[in-house]
């Protein structure tokens, strides 16, 4: 496992000051997290081998400082907030990944600020909606259902490990707090459903673009991968077999190497 360290900004008026997650070395790459909240895993990992990889944490997710997320009313916000922040850290046009929640979020970044976004690389996202495939709402979901939605093998260890809970109950009851708000601040961005009008921006994205869908997602259902590669220019689809809304894990060499040459190419 490389080494990690956090770095503290301030941001919005010094209204939210989110921890940055921070490894590796090399060309910068800004990770999106999904909605469940930053978790630095094996993919990042893999990522820090070849790349200086900055991963934030959603704000009001950061320990210390949950009302961060009162500060940003909308969608819009939020963009701003991430430019805002991107040039805290320095980074004028990295490659920008981002998974579900954070997949629609880069999205809007990349097409409200095309400069902003060296490459583009989006695994699972969501943001676009069809009546006759629609996305599961995973807030009101208990967790044995997201697993069952979530992953290709929902009895695997990767899975099952969503599931665990800590026996001591304060660790218990810390988890279920940070789980709950964590969706709570991401779906401030998505509720009712996860379509805020990105249809009508994501043309405006230049920066060539990988979309990575898992076949067996029945959260996000894959012919969003279609949805999504055919709204911007140029962008390259890859399906990845026997994994769900989590490919970059559950296939993670696959994933890990796909990306990998996709940004140094």
């Amino acid at each position: 496992m490389v080494a990690v360290h956090e770095r503290s900004v301030s941001v919005w008026k010094d209204q939210i000051k989110p921890k940055v997650q921070i490894a590796g070395s090399g060309p910068p790459v800004v990770f999106l997290h999904g909605a469940y909240g930053l978790d630095w895993d094996p993919f990042l990992d893999g990522l820090a081998e070849n790349f200086t990889v900055y991963a934030p944490e959603h704000p009001g997710t950061t320990a210390g400082d949950p009302d961060g997320i009162k500060a940003l009313d909308n969608l819009w916000d939020l963009v701003l907030y991430y430019d805002e922040l991107f040039e805290q850290l320095g980074l004028h046009n990295p490659t920008l990944i981002g998974h579900s929640f954070g997949g629609m979020v880069g999205a809007e970044i990349a097409a409200c600020y095309p400069q902003r976004v060296g490459k583009l690389v989006l695994l699972s996202p969501v943001g676009l909606w069809r009546d006759d495939s629609p996305v599961k709402n995973w807030m009101i979901l208990p967790m044995e259902e997201v697993v069952q939605a979530a992953f290709s093998d929902p009895s695997s260890p990767l899975a099952q490990q969503l599931l665990h809970v800590p026996e001591d109950e304060r660790a218990a009851q810390d988890a279920q707090i940070r789980l709950t708000w964590a969706l709570a601040c991401t779906g401030k961005f998505i509720w009712p459903i996860p379509d805020k009008g990105l249809k009508k921006r994501i043309h405006r994205i230049v920066s060539p673009t990988l979309i990575v869908w898992g076949n067996d997602d029945k959260l996000v259902p894959p012919v969003y991968a279609q949805e999504f590669g055919s709204r911007i220019a140029g962008s390259r689809i890859e399906m990845i077999e026997q994994a769900g809304h989590l490919p970059q894990l559950e296939q993670l060499g696959r994933v890990s190497g796909l990306v990998r040459d996709f940004i140094q190419s």
